[in-house]
This record gives structure tokens, C-alpha cells and sequence, in this order.
């Protein structure tokens, strides 16, 4: 790991080792199977995959059971057209506003490559099905099981200048978000935008929550609403942000563009009615039908988990409220150990089992089959994240003193390992600070137990696996006694790819989960302690910087896909918001006020209130998103400025392409100072078109002829207003008006014939 922490040295980007990638694009791991026969048949299948789709490859030792094969595009002009296509295809499906340049350099030259679409376009060719025009490599399946991984190499001279900026730094800008898409693509760049939009809004909650805490303390009715308000608002306005920062990286309706999945099982292939093109075809009903299994799935998760944890809410409840024996202080963190122990298994496994079902779900798209995933994780995660605060909130703080006869279970459990009967017991009591101990421990406690299992363990499991491949290493060595030597200009290069192999692959999935998570405990049940938007803030100070190292050094470089929002988890947050004021609403009616709770007897407990207070809440939030809707609707953005100014240039230049420089110029209408130029030749020109005509020209024809140009017009206008008289009485006004109407019409008339036949 000695390319890592020279990373974290301020003269890290310094190293040779460090500041070329060889213009390797990317390196393919290669397991090596105990069959050598297999295994040669795998590795030539591999190499001419690639070599059918303009790929360039080198291979390389990996470790005892794997090589290293590195890819780059053979043709840079192969490559400009596969990205030249892309950018045509982003034009058809209306996520570029304009058509790219038609000269190929040309268009380079005004839009750069950057090196996200490279990699990009790199790893399509690598990854799409054959009769798309890719090698139709799937890493771990079908017949590529033995290619474990497929991963880009890290920038380690830009990974370190990122690391430095960002430590620096309080807030980030638009250049660092740009730098981010440029090198990560728009999927990391959203969630770090995301991340730096939810951090700077934290500042309103948390300094009106630091007030509360010291003014109104807990279970205020108007932090509650200030609260709802607040999520409202942030809600609503990151809605309107991602559509701006879409149309700024020049991604908007990207999700139109699906990636169709390798492992997406078709029944058969149909016609499609629109464009007569065979597509390959799955029966929705068939798949509707595998999706109401999520019904059963979310049942089982509640069954299941909610099992473990009311059996643990029992014990601690019974060895913090009852129990007064010997051990106490240390029989008090059983529940915690069972719950540390048992429920990341159980979240494993549900977890597999919800990756399985969305598997059978067969869904054709990439974008879909995430969209399925991230449904039932959210579930997953609610019932582990919040049901403990769910149980004090609604079971044990109203309906405390119900419990008491089930807790002689445990009490007769326990008398059995003290026959002397040396174990005492204490009258049970509701402990009132014990919603708040809990949140104390989810908003501080937790977070810091995450930091350090998201990026310190990690850490230090590299540091121990890496020390015992090198003893087995020296243990192999001395008995086959062959070792295989590296280029010495190529060795360190080597050993700093080896170590990236072994890297984990970054999720974004996971960063996005745990923001929602601690969304849900701020909307949900951040009245209980004021304190806990301050709490937030600071952690995701930290976040912020700890995700930028994760992925700088904990973790494979991305795949550096495109995007044009959060995807479904916008969904999951504005569930939340709106879960938010019934369960925030709900805490403030039972625990607000001098009592603060029905205190374990659920006679306390006004129902009809309780459910009129949700009733009126879920009102207000709605009629107060409707408002916060409304009233940033109205604001313009950068964003949508540059589209519309981009579709404008676009229309304009389409008709000037379609009608012409010239013809634009002499579509402008006549002005009073030009006219409409009506000349003695056009009159006799007329005339001559008339007179040769059957008769002598249709009323239509002759009603425009009795004025000939505008002065005309303006002249007999001008008699008409002249002769006009005021109006002073009924009817001999009107009828004389019109009289004097039909003497000018018949005079002009006259005239007009006169004219024509000279």
C-alpha cells in the first residue's frame, strides 16, 4: 500500500510511479482457474474479444493466480467516431440542444473529449452485448466468470491536488464539482453536489435547532414546523438544482438513453409497431407478477428484523429498568452486542435476497434494475434505522407500564443462574430521557462509528491482508523457487496497479443510502433533540472529505457513467419529508408540555387529538409544498437560461440553414417609413392581369383594389375623420354618418375605375 500513503504526502504527486498511467484506458483482472487448459481458453477468448472491437491489450503477472490485462484503444480516430456517434445519439433522444458540427474536427475542437466520456466510451465498447458493437464482456458471469474486475486506474496526481483543495476548503464551487464530472462523470458529480447542497442548507436548521434547544427546549411544536418547513423547502429546491446542473454538464434527459442489461432474459423477439425494428420482448405481466413478491419481502423484513429488535428491546429493558443484580453495568450492553452480531448478518442476507428478487424481476435496462434495487434496500433500511426510536416513541413511552408482565420472563430466565437467589429487582419506572439518550446516540454516537467503519477498518484490513500476502508470498517463493520479475521501469507502475485491483468497487449506491438514512433522522425525529441538525452539519463537513478520500484511496477509480439526477433516490427523500410532519407531529402532541408523555399509561393518550394533529399536519405540509413548489417555479436559474439560449440559437440556425441568409433578411414586413411601395407598373400590371381574366375581376379581387398603397389609405382616412360629425342624438347621426360613408366609397370608387381604364 506504499503508492496510498505516499498519496497523503504533500510531495506524493511527485513520484514517477505516480504521474503516468502508461495511457492505459483499462486493466481487466484475470483469475487464473486450477484447469491451465480452461484457463489459456478463457484468456484467448478474452484477448480477441477485445481485439474485434479496436482494442488494444498487454498483459501482465498479477499475484500466484491471476494476470493483469491492460486496454487501450488501438485507433484514436476509431474512438472519435464511437464519440461522435454518442453526441448525435444525445442530440436525437434531446439531451444536446443542438446537432454536433458536422466537420468532425471542427466539433472536437469547440467540445473537447474529456476523460470521463473517454472512459466512458472505452468501457461501453468493453461491456455491450456484441450486436451492439461491443465485446460483450460481463465480468463473473457466463462464460467471463474467470474476469474479476474491470476498473480504470486512478489519477493519484489529481487524486492528491483534490485531497489538498478540499482540506482547505469550507465549501466547494462549481469548479470543484466540475473537476469531479470531468474525471468521475456526472453520477459521482451529482452526489457530491447533493452532499454540498444538503450541508449549506444545514445551517438554518441547525442554528434555529441551537436556539430551541437553549429557548424552547425539546418537543417544540415550532421547531417542529420549522423543521418541516425547512425539508419542504430543500426538497422542492434540489428538485429545480439537479435539472440545472443537468443542463450545465450537458446531461439533461440522459436517462432517456437506456444501457440495455447483459443479463436481461428475453422471452421473444416482437416487431416493434412504431418503428418496425425486431426488439427483444418480456411479457410485463410476467414480471408484474414476480414484483408483487416485494409484498411478502417487506412483510418478512418487518417480521424478521422487527423481531430481533423487539426481543433486544425487551432485555434492555429489562436490565436497565428492572434488573439490580450483580453485572449490571456490563449486562446492560448485551442487546448492543446482540444487535452488532446479528443484524448486519440478517441485513446481508435480506439484502442478497432483495439483489435475487430484482434478478428474477428481469428488468431490461440498467437504470431500471437500480431503480428496483434501491426500492427494497430503502425498505431494508428504514426498518434497521429507525425502528428503535419507533419502539420508545409509540410502544414503550405510552404503553410502558403494559410490558411489565412480559418482563417476568426474563426475570425468571435470569433467577436461574443465581440459585442462592442473590438477584434483586427494581420497581419499573418509564425512564422520560430515554428518547432522548437514543437520538443522542444515532445523531453523535453513530456517526462517528460509521466514519470510522467506512474508511479507517477498511484501512487497516488493506494493511493486514497486505502484510499476509507478502508472508505467503516469501513462503511460495522459497519452495517453488520461481519468482517472476517485473521491467525495472515498469515495476513500481505494476505494484501500484496490483494494489488497485485489490481495492473494493465504489458504490455511489452506498454514500446516497446513508445521506438518506440521516435525512430520515432529521426529518422524522430531530423535535426529540433540538441539537441534531447542529450534529449533522459538522459530520457532513467531514463526509464530505471522507467520501473525496474513499474514493481517492479506499476504492477502485469509477466507472464514470452519466446522469441527470439522484435517480430514485429523490423518491426516498421526499417520502421522508412528508413521513416527517405525521411522525414529527405525532412526537409533539404525545411528549409537549410540562408532562412530556403519557408516562407508560395509555389512558394518557388522546387518540382522537393524536390522529386530528397528523390529519391537520399532513394538510399544512401539503399546502406548504404546493406554496414552496409554486414559488420557486417562478425563479429562473443559470441553467435553464443557457438551454433556452441554446434552443434559440438552434432554431435560428435551422431556419437560416432551411430559407437562407437572404430570405431571412426579406421576410421583414413593411414600415411606415418604406411602405408597401406600390408603384404605376405594378398598377398597370394589375390592371392587365385583370382585363385579361374572365369578367372583370372577382369582388375579392376589386374590394382591394379601390385603395392603392398606404398613402392612399391614410388620405382617405383622414377625409372620412373630417366629414364625420359628433354624435348628438340617436338616429339622424347615424344614418347621416353613413350616408357621408357611402357618398366617399361610391366617389372612390368612380375614381379608382376611372384610373384603371386610362
Amino acid at each position: 500500500m506504499s503508492a496510498f500513503r505516499e498519496l497523503s504526502t504533500s510531495d506524493g504527486a511527485d513520484l514517477a510511479e505516480l504521474k503516468t498511467n502508461m495511457n492505459v484506458d483499462y486493466v481487466i483482472s484475470y483469475h487464473i482457474p486450477p484447469d491451465k487448459a480452461e484457463a489459456e481458453a478463457g484468456f484467448i477468448q478474452l484477448i480477441e474479444a477485445l481485439t474485434r472491437v479496436g482494442l488494444a491489450s498487454e498483459v501482465r503477472h498479477g499475484n500466484d493466480s491471476s494476470v493483469l490485462v491492460f486496454v487501450k484503444v488501438a485507433s484514436n480516430q476509431y474512438l472519435a467516431s464511437q464519440i461522435y456517434r454518442e453526441r448525435l445519439q444525445d442530440w436525437l433522444y434531446g439531451v444536446r440542444a443542438s446537432a454536433p458540427e458536422k466537420d468532425v474536427t471542427k466539433a472536437f475542437e469547440n467540445e473537447p473529449v474529456t476523460e470521463a466520456e473517454r472512459l466512458r466510451l472505452v468501457y461501453l465498447l468493453i461491456t455491450k452485448p456484441k450486436n451492439d458493437g461491443g465485446a460483450g464482456i460481463t465480468p463473473k458471469s457466463g462464460q467471463w466468470k474467470q474476469v474479476a474486475s474491470i476498473f480504470p486506474l486512478h489519477d493519484h496526481s489529481f487524486n492528491s491536488s483534490w485531497i489538498k483543495t478540499w482540506s482547505t476548503k469550507y465549501f466547494l464551487d462549481e469548479v470543484d464539482l466540475d473537476n469531479i464530472r470531468n474525471k468521475f462523470g456526472e453520477s459521482v458529480a451529482f452526489y457530491f453536489a447533493f452532499l454540498q447542497s444538503y450541508f449549506a442548507f444545514q445551517f438554518a436548521p441547525a442554528a434555529f435547532g441551537f436556539a430551541a434547544w437553549l429557548i424552547l427546549g425539546r418537543y417544540s411544536a415550532l421547531y417542529a414546523f420549522a423543521n418541516s418547513l425547512w425539508s419542504v423547502v430543500f426538497f422542492e429546491w434540489w428538485k429545480k438544482k439537479e435539472v440545472d446542473l443537468a443542463v450545465q454538464w450537458g446531461v439533461r434527459n440522459v436517462s432517456r438513453i437506456q444501457h440495455p442489461r447483459t443479463r436481461f432474459q428475453w422471452d421473444h423477439e416482437a416487431k416493434d409497431p412504431v418503428t418496425g425494428e425486431l426488439v427483444k420482448y418480456y411479457p410485463p405481466m410476467k414480471r408484474f407478477k414476480t414484483q408483487l413478491l416485494q409484498i411478502p419481502f417487506a412483510i418478512a423484513c418487518v417480521l424478521v428484523l422487527g423481531a430481533l429488535y423487539i426481543f433486544c428491546f425487551g432485555v434492555e429493558i429489562f436490565l436497565t429498568e428492572v434488573y439490580d443484580g450483580p453485572f449490571k453495568s456490563y449486562l446492560t450492553f448485551t442487546p448492543t452486542i446482540i444487535l452488532s452480531s446479528i443484524l448486519p448478518v440478517l441485513s446481508a442476507v435480506l439484502t442478497k435476497f432483495a439483489d435475487i428478487l430484482t434478478e428474477r424481476e428481469n428488468y431490461q435496462t440498467s437504470d431500471a434494475h437500480l431503480a428496483g434495487l434501491v426500492r427494497k434496500i430503502f425498505v431494508i433500511n428504514f426498518i434497521t434505522s429507525y425502528t428503535p426510536l419507533f419502539l420508545s416513541a409509540f410502544v414503550y413511552m405510552p404503553f410502558g407500564n403494559l410490558m411489565m408482565p412480559y418482563l417476568s420472563i426474563f426475570t425468571a430466565t435470569a433467577k436461574r443462574f443465581y440459585p442462592d437467589k442473590s438477584m434483586t429487582t427494581q420497581e419499573f419506572r418509564i425512564n422520560p430521557d430515554r428518547l432522548k439518550g437514543q437520538m443522542v446516540y444515532f445523531a453523535v454516537t453513530a456517526q462517528i462509528v460509521n466514519v470510522a467503519l467506512e474508511f479507517v477498518v477498511p484501512y487497516l484490513k488493506r494493511v493486514a491482508f497486505k502484510k499476509v500476502e507478502s508472508v505467503q508470498a516469501k513462503r511460495a517463493a522459497s519452495q517453488d523457487g520461481e519468482i517472476i520479475y517485473d521491467a525495472p521501469e515498469e515495476r513500481k507502475f505494476l505494484q501500484r496497479v496490483r494494489d488497485e485491483a485489490k481495492l473494493e468497487v465504489y458504490d455511489v449506491a452506498v454514500d446516497y443510502r446513508e445521506m438518506v438514512v440521516q435525512f430520515g433522522y432529521l426529518t422524522l425525529f430531530s423535535s426529540i433533540w433540538p441539537l441534531t441538525p447542529l450534529s449533522f452539519l459538522i459530520n457532513n463537513w467531514f463526509e464530505l472529505r471522507s467520501d473525496a478520500m474513499k474514493i481517492a484511496m479506499g476504492s477502485q477509480r469509477p466507472i464514470p457513467w452519466r446522469s441527470d439526477s439522484i435517480g430514485p433516490w429523490l423518491n426516498a427523500l421526499g417520502f421522508l419529508s412528508w413521513a416527517g410532519s405525521l411522525i414529527s407531529s405525532a412526537i409533539v402532541f404525545l411528549f409537549g408540555g410540562e408532562s412530556e408523555g403519557p408516562g407508560g399509561d395509555p389512558s394518557n393518550v388522546h387518540v382522537v387529538g393524536l390522529l386530528v394533529t397528523i390529519l391537520f399536519a399532513e394538510h399544512l405540509y401539503l399546502g406548504t409544498q404546493f406554496v414552496v413548489r409554486y414559488a420557486l417555479g417562478q425563479m429562473d436559474s443559470p441553467g435553464l437560461q443557457k438551454e433556452r439560449k441554446e434552443r434559440f440559437a438552434m432554431r435560428k440556425q435551422l431556419l437560416e440553414e432551411t430559407l437562407g441568409q437572404d430570405a431571412m433578411e426579406a421576410a421583414v414586413p413593411p414600415t411606415p417609413k418604406t411602405g408597401e411601395k406600390i408603384t404605376l407598373v405594378a398598377l398597370e400590371e394589375e390592371a392587365r392581369r385583370l382585363s385579361t381574366s374572365s369578367g372583370s375581376g372577382t369582388p375579392e379581387q376589386m374590394f382591394w383594389l379601390r385603395q392603392q398603397g398606404m398613402d392612399e389609405t391614410i388620405a382617405i382616412g383622414r377625409k372620412l375623420i373630417s366629414q364625420s360629425k359628433p354624435r348628438n342624438n340617436g338616429k339622424s347621426t347615424i344614418q347621416a354618418t353613413f350616408e357621408t360613408v357611402e357618398e366617399a366609397v361610391v366617389d372612390e370608387l368612380l375614381s379608382s375605375i376611372l384610373s384603371l381604364r386610362d
